[in-house]
């Protein structure tokens, strides 16, 4: 099973309530996540003990210009932003150094896995409230 840790605390609410859909990743990624791929969604810095949040399963892996980023794409990445200009400044932080909009970034979808979806499989199958 693969790990996709997030190193901030302010991910975990977003996390936690389905707000956060995604990951933005400097660099193209597409060799170290891979579509259908479970993961296990995690919070903590390197080097420390990480709070297991859920498990995922990866939805897809774009690999694209930074500048090239959909406002949706950004979004699903922080509830908070919209606007290409915010993600960068932001991307500079948790990266520590200056990105260009050349720079390729990997866009990581995921789906929380949840153990007993109530209801989940009939609303699938278009027939709940209808019993065989």
């Amino acid at each position: 099973m693969y790990v996709l840790n997030f190193y901030s605390p302010l991910f975990a609410d977003q996390l936690r309530r389905g707000r956060k859909q995604a990951t933005i990743r400097l660099g193209d990624k597409s060799h170290k996540y891979k579509k259908g791929h479970l993961v296990l969604v995690t919070l903590g810095a390197e080097h420390s003990p990480r709070e297991r949040i859920f498990q995922a399963v990866i939805d897809s892996v774009d690999v694209k210009k930074l500048s090239d980023l959909s406002p949706r794409e950004i979004e699903l990445d922080n509830p908070e932003f919209r606007r290409l200009d915010e993600q960068k400044r932001f991307l500079e932080q948790i990266y520590a150094r200056d990105i260009s909009d050349d720079d390729l970034v990997t866009v990581v979808r995921f789906s929380q896995i949840i153990e007993h979806p109530t209801g989940l499989a009939e609303r699938m199958r278009g027939d709940a409230g209808h019993q065989n």
